[in-house]
């Protein structure tokens, strides 16, 4: 069957318009929780223990991060559209459970249907807008689709704490759960396409190698994806701890309720906007810079809350939260997706997601005991010391992006003093007999694989196509990427021969 469909935001715009909406029906859901749970547990189960509390929050975490390594593995076999229906009918229980359960236990499944639902819904959507857009606008993609979801949260956590607060915990904010889940599953069931056929287009243009084991390769063994991995784990880490002890924080400061839901609020909906730029910024500038000066912004935002506790400050260090975690989590997503191949990217970002809200289940134990050990103030500076060093990780080990081509003259005198260099060129072979670099040797970019440059890993190399830039300077992020020197030159042949 040929394919019809074509890539871009602009031709693919009502059904990405859709997903947005349903993103937010999906944040929406999680917002239902996020500031009225401590108070909900304490007068329906008399919960009392940081660690007990934080327990609701370690099964979400844990069902929603192994959901979503699943939900990649079987996207291209199950299809989008059927996981995120699937996802939605698991969401309608979770309300009717939490209003009408007299006993912890139900609520701890209520948390991990929820959790199992999340990982369905917010996964398939996020993978259905990459499928979409293409390569140019996915950073763009991947802000909104953040930005619609994590504004839903903040919006959704005040609505239920103005709720609680009018009329009691019980039972208007899980009937605003319930009304959102009903939202979803309809619109998700009637109105969604499926977009694998859009993976098949662009994976016959896509340059990216293919990996050799996905999981272990996003988890550990590729220097950017990895870097990225651990990053997100940290960053939910320190969500999970936001979430489940900054009210209780705040509350023995003496905040009352409005002022608690106003600062959770603000952090979340700041967290949504500022997706809206930074969205479109990691299309354009450095993701890594962007990720770097996002974990350590939240790192200080973090221990700012230890150590500013007026009402105004606590607001400032709020919204330095939300703009941290907002500049890296589009940036994540939109980096994993541009280095690996489509047809692996819902399995590779299946697996970011299934370490990243890992961090919800280690945030919650690890704040959790030490909370419960040393105190609330010290859990917090805990989880931003850690944060903290992610930044310093990602600094140090991911493969930054390749802006900058080596000069003519500096190419000669590189050729002049190293043995190991080497000049390959990537355009065809019959572009390459036309014309070449002496000494350049010709592997044409759509070649390029493990097995034909691994023999270069001792090598600098300088990649070169017929003007510089293009298809040289992504032949040489390629090789950055599996840990080979190399820069792209500038000029390319041409310029060469010109001097």
């Amino acid at each position: 069957m040929p394919i019809t469909e074509v890539l871009g935001l602009k031709q693919n715009w009502r059904q990405f318009v859709l997903l947005v909406g349903i993103n937010a029906l999906v944040g929406g859901m999680v917002g239902m929780e996020r500031t009225i749970f401590p108070e909900y547990a304490q007068s329906q189960f008399g919960i009392v223990s940081k660690t007990a509390l934080l327990s609701f929050i370690a099964a979400f975490g844990l069902s929603k991060a192994l959901t979503n390594y699943f939900s990649g593995k079987w996207a291209n076999l199950l299809g989008r559209k059927n996981l995120l229906v699937l996802g939605w009918a698991l969401a309608i229980p979770v309300p009717l459970i939490l209003l009408y359960t007299h006993h912890w236990h139900w609520v701890i499944i209520a948390n991990v249907l929820l959790g199992i639902s999340q990982g369905f819904t917010w996964s398939s959507t996020i993978v259905m807008k990459m499928d979409l857009v293409g390569e140019k606008d996915r950073g763009l993609a991947m802000g909104l689709n953040e930005f619609s979801g994590y504004l839903a949260v903040g919006l959704m956590a005040w609505l239920t704490s103005f709720l609680a607060q009018q009329y009691g915990i019980i039972p208007y904010p899980f009937f605003a759960g319930l009304a959102i889940a009903i939202a979803g599953f309809i619109s998700s069931l009637f109105w969604t396409k499926d977009t694998r056929s859009h993976v098949q287009l662009e994976n016959n243009v896509s340059k990216a190698l293919p990996l050799k084991n996905v999981f272990w390769d996003t988890t550990l063994r590729h220097k950017t994806l990895s870097s990225i991995t651990q990053a997100g784990l940290v960053n939910n880490l320190n969500d999970g701890m936001i979430w489940g002890l900054l009210p209780v924080w705040l509350l023995s400061l003496e905040y009352p309720v409005h002022q608690v839901a106003w600062v959770v609020s603000i952090y979340t909906v700041v967290w949504g906007l500022g997706q809206l730029a930074s969205g479109k910024m990691g299309d354009v500038y450095s993701r890594k810079k962007m990720m770097v000066t996002g974990m350590t912004t939240q790192a200080f935002a973090i221990l700012g809350m230890v150590w500013f506790t007026s009402y105004p400050l606590m607001i400032s260090m709020a919204i330095l939260l939300g703009l941290g975690t907002a500049l890296v989590y589009p940036t994540f997503l939109s980096t994993i997706a541009s280095t690996v191949t489509p047809t692996q990217r819902a399995e590779s970002m299946g697996t970011f997601r299934l370490w990243r809200d890992l961090g919800y289940v280690f945030g919650a134990l690890f704040s959790g005991i030490i909370a419960d050990v040393f105190g609330v103030m010290a859990a917090i500076g805990a989880v931003g010391i850690l944060t903290l060093i992610s930044a310093i990780i990602i600094q140090l080990r991911m493969v930054g992006e390749n802006k900058k081509c080596i000069q003519q003259d500096e190419d000669k005198r590189f050729r002049e003093n190293q043995k190991k260099i080497t000049i390959i060129d990537v355009r065809s072979k019959s572009e390459y007999e036309i014309s070449h670099i002496p000494g350049a040797i010709n592997i044409p970019i759509e070649d390029f694989s493990n097995e034909n440059l691994e023999k270069f890993r001792n090598n600098f190399v300088i990649t070169t196509c017929g003007k510089g830039g293009g298809r040289s300077e992504i032949a040489a992020s390629i090789l950055q990427q599996m840990g080979i020197s190399a820069r792209w030159l500038c000029g390319g042949t041409f310029g060469w021969n010109k001097n």
